[in-house]
C-alpha cells in the first residue's frame, strides 16, 4: 500500500467521526431539526431536552425571541447579561455549565463506533438525577448501555451516575470526559451541586 494511502481501517474510523457532527440532527421530535448550524451548545440542549423544554417554551419563559434562543443552542451565541442571568437562574445552573466559552468554541464530534438509540422508556421511568449527561445521552441518542461499553464501564454503574448523581472516581470522570469531549466539571455539575446543597 503506498505511504500517502490511509490504512481502510482509519479511513473507516474517521467516516464514523464525520458522520457524527451534530449538525446532522436531532432525532427527538419535540426539538427542531437544524439543517446549516451544527449543535454549538451541546449542555444547553442536553438540560432542556433531559426537563423536556421546547425551545419555544423556553423562550416564552426568558421574554424572548425562539430565533435568539436557537443562536444559543444551534450557533453558539452567549446572551445579553440580562438574558444570561435569567436563563441560569431559570434552569439553576452557573453561566460556566451553561454558557461555557471555550466548549462552545469546540467542534463536537463525539466518535461511536456503532449506531446506538437512547431508550426513552427507561428515562421515563427512572429518575434522573444527572441531567446533563442524561440530556447528552438524548442529545446524540446513545443507550446507556452503549455508551458504558464504548467507555469500558458496567451499564449498572453509569446508570447510578445517571439516576443517583453518583460521583465516579477521577480515572472513571476522565473516560467519561474523553468520550464526551466535555470537561467532568460540567459533566458531572449535577452531583457537585447536590453533594454542596446537602452540606
Amino acid at each position: 500500500m503506498p505511504k500517502n494511502q490511509l490504512e481502510p481501517h482509519k479511513i473507516q474510523a474517521w467516516s464514523l467521526i464525520n458522520r457524527k457532527y451534530l449538525g446532522k440532527g436531532v432525532r427527538v421530535k419535540r426539538f427542531r431539526r437544524p439543517t446549516r448550524s451544527q449543535i454549538r451548545n451541546r449542555v444547553l440542549l442536553a438540560i432542556l431536552m433531559a426537563k423536556d423544554m421546547k425551545l419555544s417554551r423556553f423562550a416564552e419563559e426568558l421574554d424572548v425571541s425562539s430565533r435568539s434562543v436557537s443562536a444559543w443552542v444551534y450557533e453558539g451565541r452567549i446572551p445579553s447579561k440580562n438574558n444570561l442571568d435569567n436563563a441560569c437562574r431559570l434552569l439553576g445552573y452557573p453561566q460556566h455549565v451553561l454558557f461555557n466559552e471555550a466548549l462552545l468554541r469546540q467542534s463536537p464530534i463525539v466518535c461511536q463506533p456503532k449506531p446506538s438509540r437512547f431508550m426513552k422508556r427507561s428515562h421515563s421511568s427512572s429518575p434522573s438525577s444527572n441531567i446533563i449527561l442524561t440530556g447528552l445521552c438524548m442529545v446524540y441518542d446513545f443507550s446507556v448501555t452503549d455508551v458504558s461499553n464504548w467507555i469500558g464501564i458496567h451499564p449498572g454503574t453509569f446508570r447510578k451516575w445517571l439516576h443517583y448523581s453518583h460521583l465516579p472516581t477521577p480515572a472513571m470522570q476522565e473516560k467519561a470526559e474523553v468520550f464526551f469531549r466535555i470537561p467532568r466539571n460540567i459533566l458531572f455539575a449535577d452531583c457537585e451541586f447536590r453533594s454542596s446543597s446537602h452540606n
